[in-house]
């Protein structure tokens, strides 16, 4: 193996082999390490009608960049250039795709249709269906095996090496640290450029419906300085659990799922004394409708919570408080359900859709059959039996902070792109995370290729004195720490104190015990066994981004933000949620001062400190527009 490379892409999901793609297009030979081009949440996740964001392409409502960054950046807290950028060039990124072979849906005419999703005011959503970001990644793979783009699998990453800022000079990269996953092999690899494509933070939460193979990598970068952006910030939903292979096939219950209005049942841990437990807390007409926006209201936010997001809470009180499994039964209508008493919202859209009658399975064959498969291809048969759910993180809208070009915003060389990269704010429309990775990818091709990184004579012993590094192994010590049990550990606390429901005093108290936990495995022996050895490496840099997590959730907290987007801060001064829900569920009002400004966190690794600063939002740019002096500005090629 070459000891180094110009450009590592770290992961290979849709935004790591869009980039890999970018960059050989372009000229450059990038290598890609992953644990396994199967393993990320891109290839693992989806919904009902799994969504893809991108500048409208159909009918005659007007549609532009600008207006598309408006609606990104309308939620608060977001950066206007990453919006515009991510408005500018959705188009091109969608017909990579398209041309790749990925079957967006098209009428006779070629126009690209769409429709509504979260937070969007246009129909500028579009799906390939249930399966669309594995759709994605299929056909980027089959294109990186073509191109032969080298791939080494199945290499685990567990650091990042970094040269410490010198005078105006900021930290920048020089390799990584791996593992080889089967063998516990060590190697190390120098290169000038990182794509850092990871995901999202999926092995934060117990409480989770990102795939159990994805875990994030995040940590890595931030031990390393790299700094973070709304990191508060994440998703929360409705999604199911069911056996699946030996592990759980997680799934969002969003879109369809909810819009055929099932049955939202309880039972006991047995699976008895089974309750239509909502309709204690609302009536009929108003049950129905609020079940019906559920769907593409699906993410939780505190703002909703005189209307859709309610749901979500009594969920969460049933499974949470009163300790009962909750499930979706589309076998048979909820009790009280009469099309004709609906309101006009729900009656009038599944009138459209030829769905206003019948069962909730009958509804959901005439409107999205392909949700019906889905589970039945995973063993559920909707028909038969009910599904169970929880609210789960879902997704983190914040990560690494990057510039216009998806660079880091405090080491040079690093491109985080994807989930990773925190280029969303408090709110964010439904699908543009898939369009955000595809965009990252175009950025960060074009700014590596266009500039010459400099190499350092102190480079190779960076990379000497890495792979130096001791790791205590088993031989050395006693008891090894067992990593599952860590693992539930600090994921128990993430979904107890910085799920939905946050507190000051919570959080501080999770911090508190996150730190004691990562000092307690810092100092633990490594297990020999090559699987044992890599979850309990990864462990540590999990722990390590729970911390900083904690930092900036509880920095957030203390400045007096209080309740939005998908985090509910409590409050005994606030008035309660629901009259028959809990007393201390009583939610902070936001403080709006704040959507106009963003929370940085970082970790300095020279003094060990993590500082937290809030900066004002960019806002969304106003480039030249002028097409002959844009037009005179552009590289000239000579004709031969």
């Amino acid at each position: 193996m070459k000891q180094h490379t110009s450009v590592l892409v770290i992961g290979s999901g849709a935004a790591g082999l869009a980039a890999a793609l970018r960059l050989h297009a372009l000229g450059a030979r990038p290598v890609i390490i992953t644990e396994g081009v199967r393993l990320g949440t891109s290839v693992n996740a989806g919904s009902d009608k799994q969504t893809y964001y991108k500048l409208g392409l159909t009918g005659a409502q007007s549609d532009s960049p600008a207006l598309m960054a408006a609606g990104y950046t309308a939620g608060g807290s977001a950066d206007g250039r990453l919006a515009l950028i991510e408005s500018a060039l959705s188009t091109r990124a969608f017909f990579q795709l398209v041309e790749l072979g990925v079957a967006f849906p098209k009428n006779d005419c070629g126009e690209y249709v769409g429709y509504k999703t979260d937070h969007d005011p246009r129909s500028r959503a579009t799906s390939a269906g249930p399966y669309t970001s594995r759709d994605m990644c299929r056909a980027l793979l089959a294109e990186v095996r073509r191109r032969r783009i080298r791939v080494l699998a199945p290499w685990m990453v567990t650091r990042l090496i970094t040269a410490a800022q010198q005078g105006d000079r900021p930290r920048r990269v020089v390799g990584v640290v791996m593992v080889h996953r089967k063998t516990a092999r060590r190697r190390v690899l120098r290169a000038d450029a990182i794509v850092f494509a990871v995901g999202g933070p999926g092995g934060l939460y117990r409480a989770s419906v990102y795939p159990e193979s994805q875990f994030g990598a995040i940590g890595l970068a931030l031990a390393e300085g790299a700094e973070a952006v709304s990191l508060p910030e994440s998703q929360f939903g409705l999604a199911s659990f069911t056996p699946w292979r030996g592990g759980e096939f997680r799934w969002n219950v969003s879109g369809t799922y909810m819009q055929v209005l099932p049955r939202v049942v309880s039972t006991d841990q047995e699976g008895g004394d089974q309750r239509e437990f909502l309709t204690e807390f609302l009536p009929g007409g108003e049950l129905f409708r609020r079940l019906f926006l559920k769907g593409y209201q699906w993410p939780f936010d505190a703002a909703k919570l005189s209307g859709s997001s309610l749901i979500d809470m009594l969920v969460f009180h049933e499974n949470v408080c009163r300790r009962r499994r909750v499930f979706l039964d589309y076998r048979s209508n909820p009790a009280g359900l009469d099309f004709s008493a609906l309101d006009s919202e729900p009656r009038d859209y599944l009138s459209r859709s030829g769905a206003l009658f019948g069962t909730p399975i009958e509804r959901l064959a005439a409107m999205n059959p392909k949700a019906i498969a889905l589970y039945r291809d995973h063993g559920v048969d909707l028909a038969k039996e009910m599904l169970e759910i929880r609210l789960c993180a879902q997704h983190n809208n914040g990560g690494l902070a990057v510039d216009p070009w998806w660079e880091s915003t405090s080491v040079e060389g690093l491109f985080p792109i994807g989930e990773v990269a925190g280029t969303h704010g408090v709110t964010r429309p439904g699908g543009s995370a898939l369009n955000a990775g595809q965009v990252g990818a175009i950025r960060a091709a074009e700014a590596i290729t266009q500039r010459t990184f400099p190499r350092h004579k102190e480079d190779a012993r960076l990379c000497r004195a890495a792979l130096k590094e001791p790791v205590p192994s088993a031989r050395a010590a006693g008891e090894i720490p067992d990593w599952r049990r860590q693992r539930r550990e600090f994921q128990d606390r993430m979904t107890r104190f910085a799920g939905h429901l946050r507190s000051q005093d919570g959080c501080a108290e999770a911090l508190r015990h996150a730190r004691a936990q990562y000092e307690s495995l810092s100092a633990s022996p490594l297990p020999d066994q090559p699987l044992c050895r890599c979850e309990s490496l990864r462990n540590r840099q999990l722990l390590f981004a729970q911390i900083i997590y904690l930092e900036a959730i509880l920095s957030q907290i203390t400045s007096g933000t209080g309740s939005r987007a998908s985090s509910l801060v409590l409050s005994p001064e606030a008035e309660p949620i629901h009259p028959k829900l809990p007393g201390q569920w009583r939610a902070a009002p936001e403080d709006k001062k704040f959507r106009s400004l963003r929370l940085f966190t970082r970790f300095d690794p020279d003094t060990g400190r993590c500082e937290n600063r809030w900066e004002q939002c960019p806002p969304i740019p106003e480039p030249d527009r002028w097409f002959e002096s844009v037009w005179a500005k552009q590289p000239r090629k000579t004709n031969p």
